[in-house]
């Protein structure tokens, strides 16, 4: 008996090309995919990972798009010389990505911003507002009350910058706490490809990496004195946005991604039945989501 014999199809995947830039005696790694002179989307990653966390989204999104991820100073792949004394903050890391911007020549871009991403992509949006196309705020917040309780150590930390209360934020900067950060509030945990809190574990674990981390979180406290700036901007340049939220966020409640409509006319609201690292479950659901947003604004 033959078997019929059916030609195959092939889809065709962007392929991501990897790439460091000297920027001041910083080496910024950073992945990059889709057509030269496509739309370029910028982005951002949070703590504790790194440009890593879009390795599922950037294939599904640059057929269309020229999608560049950096790792941010102190996370990742990016190396700081030990010479410069570079300054761990957010005004530095943010200076940082602005140079690659220039660097790299981006004169329009959207954003994609998380976590940690979003002070850092909110203050490059402040310094040069007509270059953003688009805002996307996955788990990004620029509220108050989008705040958990589970900053209450922070904040501590924050009034009181004591030995004691750094010490006592050593526990976020585990594996257990890492492994935790991935799986809480996500229905099947089994979802969650190890190897994603595995590296960043790894990576926190280097010398002087989780000092790093112990000055961020002190320094966390800037962004909240600027999230009136980052409101006014929305306010008054209302970029096409969408906020798009894992809700059972333990650090980022659902109300900050609300809280967007309240500063801009312009922004869509979804909310998935997932937790944190919303691209770990729903990558498919959130670049048709962003997809859609450029093709309406047309940011495309």
């Amino acid at each position: 008996m033959s078997i019929p014999i059916h030609p195959q199809t092939h889809v065709s995947v962007a392929r991501t090309s990897l790439h460091n830039l000297e920027i001041n005696g910083v080496r910024v790694f950073y992945r990059a995919a889709g057509p030269i002179g496509a739309p370029v989307i910028l982005l951002l990653h949070g703590f504790p990972t790194s440009s890593h966390m879009f390795r599922e989204l950037i294939p599904r999104l640059a057929n269309r798009y020229r999608v560049i991820a950096a790792d941010l100073p102190g996370f990742g792949f990016t190396t700081v010389s030990e010479g410069i004394n570079y300054r761990y903050s957010f005004d530095s890391i943010a200076s940082t990505m602005q140079e690659f911007v220039d660097s790299l020549g981006l004169k329009r871009y959207a954003l994609y911003v998380f976590d940690y991403g979003a002070p850092v992509g909110f203050r490059l949006a402040l310094a040069h507002p007509e270059r953003i196309t688009a805002i996307i705020s996955q788990n990004g917040n620029a509220y108050e009350e989008g705040l958990s309780d589970a900053w209450d150590p922070i904040r501590r930390y924050w009034t009181e910058p004591t030995k004691e209360h750094r010490d006592g934020l050593r526990a976020f900067l585990t594996l257990e706490a890492t492994r935790w950060q991935y799986t809480h509030g996500v229905s099947d945990p089994e979802m969650i490809a190890p190897e994603a809190y595995v590296l960043d574990a790894a990576l926190l674990e280097r010398p002087g990496a989780k000092e790093i981390q112990l000055d961020l979180f002190l320094d966390y406290s800037s962004n909240v004195a600027l999230y009136p700036k980052f409101q006014k901007y929305f306010r008054d340049c209302k970029p096409p946005m969408l906020a798009i939220w894992g809700k059972h966020d333990p650090f980022f409640l659902p109300v900050g991604a609300e809280s967007y409509r309240r500063d801009n006319s312009n922004v869509i609201v979804e909310l998935l039945d997932t937790g944190h690292f919303a691209l770990e479950t729903h990558v498919d659901e959130i670049a048709g989501s962003v997809d859609r947003l450029l093709e309406k604004f047309g940011g495309r």
